[in-house]
């Protein structure tokens, strides 16, 4: 599918045997407000890995980071923003097409206006397809029942726009492949704080390398640590935590992966083998976390090997 510029890399579906998928199921959802700096507020999920959103106050306006996975988050977060500013929410932003960050953008009106990157629009054709992507995810929750449709953004960019609340500016950054093609990064440039949606987390867990593209992944999380200036990361999953060395670590991740992966499929290594050798180069889960999460973080690591496998794989002789 083109956009208009680039083909749309679609997301892998396939996944490696005993794949335990994050538990994004809203039942019992509630999000925990942290501001950040004078109207800049995480609003956390009380349950990891469920989805975090976030809330940015200007003189005259406001704007919301991602709408949740149902409308009916999408209107907890409209009550959360509420009670947190007496300033209209004026904008919404999408930090991926992902259903769990998009389906509840029903529940804002239509004077809200909407904005994402131009690949994050282009991805959001097939409602059915993205419900049934995100299905592994319910745990037998039929709340994706009541998404009916899918509410596209309004506002589109290439790499580069910027919203102005009124005495502060916010810049959305498409900064390269990543999670998915169009990940958008929102960074409050006053406040040194990035809202990542899945394209980078603090701490604590690998990347979800869903397209599999570790190279050009590594290369857009160099270009967010050249360009931005972020002290604070606050990612749509896990937990808050310092821009470094979270960046790094994961540079030092996916390149260490690609290394490794396609070293093993020049010498005919299996990917079942890759699976048992390839370490995690220095992430580790969260101490103290649950067995459920640190089996998540197994499972990412196992399925980073396996996307990264099928795309060498894939790719034309002479670009090997």
């Amino acid at each position: 599918m083109m956009n208009g510029l680039l083909p749309v890399a679609h997301e892998m579906s396939e996944r490696p045997p005993g794949f335990v998928a994050p538990n994004l199921s809203p039942s019992g959802l509630r999000l925990e407000p942290r501001e950040l700096a004078e109207g800049v507020h995480a609003l956390m999920a009380d349950q990891v890995p469920k989805d975090n959103n976030g809330l940015i106050v200007g003189r005259d306006a406001a704007l919301v980071v991602d709408a949740g996975i149902t409308p009916a988050v999408g209107r907890q977060i409209r009550r959360l923003a509420a009670d947190l500013t007496g300033k209209p929410v004026r904008y919404l932003v999408n930090t991926t097409y992902h259903g769990d960050h998009t389906f509840g953008n029903t529940a804002f009106d239509e004077d809200v206006t909407l904005f994402s990157s131009r690949l994050n629009k282009a991805a959001m054709t097939d409602l059915a397809a993205e419900k049934r992507l995100r299905a592994e995810s319910m745990y037998g929750d039929d709340s994706l029942d009541t998404v009916l449709e899918w509410r596209k953004p309004d506002v589109v960019f290439d790499r580069f726009c910027e919203i102005d609340l009124g005495g502060r500016v916010v810049h959305l950054w498409h900064l390269g492949p990543g999670n998915g093609p169009g990940d958008t990064v929102v960074h409050v440039p006053d406040a040194k704080v990035a809202f990542t949606g899945n394209f980078v987390l603090p701490y604590g867990v690998t990347p979800m390398m869903l397209i599999g593209d570790p190279v050009g992944y590594a290369r857009s999380l160099r270009t967010m640590r050249a360009l931005l200036d972020v002290e604070t990361l606050v990612p749509g999953h896990g937990f808050l935590g310092p821009a470094e060395p979270g960046i790094s670590a994961w540079i030092s991740y996916l390149e260490n992966l690609a290394a490794a992966v396609d070293r093993g499929l020049r010498a005919g290594t299996p990917v079942e083998a890759l699976y048992e050798e390839l370490p995690m180069w220095g992430i580790e889960p969260v101490p103290g976390a649950p067995e459920q999460y640190r089996a998540l973080v197994r499972s990412l690591h196992r399925m980073n090997i396996l996307l990264t496998y099928r795309w060498f794989a894939g790719r034309p002789a002479e670009a090997a």
